[in-house]
């Protein structure tokens, strides 16, 4: 069985060893054709404590890791140079 993954921006990183991570989903709507996106923000276990508001990161399912954990940070894709 494969494990899940999604791509996705971090949007705060105020917690110790979690972030949180907005994933955006772009769909054509089923009437109207038109594009539609949705987001959904998951917290996100960051074991180092490296990532930063802005950075593009690739996450994917684990085990529980508390009552609202269930994703780990698996690779930092891109980086904000935010001082």
């Amino acid at each position: 069985m494969a494990t899940k993954e999604r791509v996705g921006t971090v949007v705060s990183d105020k917690m110790d060893k979690t972030v949180v991570v907005a994933v955006e989903n772009r769909f054509p709507h089923p009437i109207y054709k038109k594009t539609v996106s949705r987001t959904k923000r998951y917290k996100v276990h960051d074991e180092t404590n490296g990532c930063k508001v802005g950075d593009r990161v690739r996450i994917t399912e684990t085990r529980p890791l508390s009552r609202t954990k269930r994703w780990t940070v698996a690779e930092v894709i891109t980086t904000t140079n935010a001082n």
